[in-house]
């Protein structure tokens, strides 16, 4: 598909309007079903991409898919437009539900959407070991070491169905040296070679030389980039600091199609979501809802913009209206089985833990709005841009092919 052809989804001018994700063919879901089709695996749950040609992309001998985190599609248009980036962008594609890393790449790594892999926010309440845990470090919350140090298999846990045993050609995983090693990174990577690397311009250094590699064999990248997710939580989506970073991007990407080129490669570009920003006075902090938080068996889990609640049981038939008198409508409340029902997470058969993974409630937060608790020993970090909910800037992420 060239620039011409562009495929957007049809969204409404008004920047505070819901998207629910397209996982019917325009979802990060349905990017990894065409991929997999593409690289000769095996046809996934979900449908290919609606704008993809996947015969083209079979053409390919080395195929790249560099996952920029952060990187939403309202972003791109306001702050690139006309830089390497923006000039081969060919579609617009929805993150998945919620809008947050821990579920988008893990659908990009198993072709799986949240509904199945189960795997939900930041936070998760793991009711297998009784703890509320972030699934992607695999630390409790409350601190400590990673919890295979302490015996828990992650296999227990994170459900192991990594894309890359599925292709029938070498896969590597590029990966910041942080996280190469990470219990989330072996288990999704697979039979995959990892490959670590330390600053950005390393990165694509080791793009260019996989892809300029004499053998003759196919061969599949993927690459991840977390800075510009990183600078957008400190400084804010429209800062400064993150317009330079997405500057500096957009240029080494720029360099890196030129060395490679006539290497027959075809290098696709994506994000697991994008960014608003919560300016102070929209931050709410659960200790200051003391009637709301004395309903809660445990902590929030999720999102600062979307927190599942576990309610205790003598609170639950006036949870929802009490929510909405002391939040004072700054969020939608809903039971979370009835999005889980209205395929909010995906469409079929759920994760068996699923349910227990999204509490009783979920407050999806209204724009700009975010909300927080902490727990004892918790560092109380302030994050000016977020994600997590369901507005355009944060669901809808670029897709972007170049051929070199």
């Amino acid at each position: 598909m060239n620039v011409t052809e562009r495929l957007f989804l049809p969204v409404p001018d008004n920047r505070a309007d819901e998207l629910r994700p397209d996982y019917g063919g325009g979802s990060l879901v349905n990017l990894t079903a065409s991929l997999s089709l593409a690289l000769g695996g095996e046809a996934l749950p979900y449908p290919p991409l609606r704008v993809a040609d996947v015969c083209a992309w079979k053409q390919a001998r080395h195929v790249v898919l560099l996952v920029i985190d952060g990187l939403g599609l309202r972003h791109l248009e306001r702050e690139a437009a006309g830089g390497h980036l923006h000039g081969h962008l060919v579609a617009s594609l929805t993150s998945v539900f919620p809008s947050t890393t821990a579920s988008a790449v893990t659908t990009l790594l198993t072709g799986l959407a949240p509904q199945q892999h189960g795997l939900t926010g930041w936070h998760m309440y793991f009711r297998e070991i009784g703890a509320v845990v972030a699934p992607l470090p695999l630390r409790a919350r409350y601190g400590g070491p990673p919890l295979p140090c302490s015996g828990v298999a992650p296999e227990s846990l994170l459900l192991r169905a990594p894309i890359f045993d599925r292709f029938p050609l070498p896969a590597h995983v590029i990966s910041p040296a942080s996280i190469a090693d990470s219990e989330f990174t072996i288990l999704h990577a697979g039979r995959a070679r990892r490959i670590a690397y330390g600053r950005m311009d390393e990165m694509f250094r080791i793009i260019a030389e996989v892809a300029r590699s004499p053998r003759a064999a196919r061969s599949f990248s993927y690459a991840y980039w977390p800075d510009l997710d990183a600078a957008a939580h400190v400084h804010g989506v429209d800062s400064k600091p993150v317009r330079e970073l997405l500057f500096r991007l957009d240029e080494a990407f720029g360099c890196l199609l030129k060395s490679i080129g006539g290497t027959d490669s075809l290098v696709l570009v994506t994000a697991d979501h994008g960014f608003v920003d919560s300016p102070p006075e929209r931050r709410i902090d659960l200790a200051n809802c003391p009637e709301l938080s004395g309903m809660l068996r445990m902590p929030l889990c999720g999102e600062r913009r979307l927190a599942y609640c576990y309610v205790k049981p003598e609170c639950f038939g006036e949870f929802a209206q009490a929510a909405d008198a002391q939040l004072g409508g700054t969020a939608t409340i809903l039971r979370s089985a009835d999005l889980i029902d209205d395929g909010w997470f995906g469409p079929g058969t759920p994760h068996p833990r699923l349910h227990e993974r999204v509490g009783d409630f979920t407050l999806i937060m209204k724009p700009g709005w975010t909300i927080r608790d902490t727990v004892p020993g918790e560092r109380n970090f302030v994050q000016v841009g977020v994600h997590g909910g369901i507005t355009a800037d944060e669901m809808m992420v670029p897709l972007i092919s170049a051929t070199a």
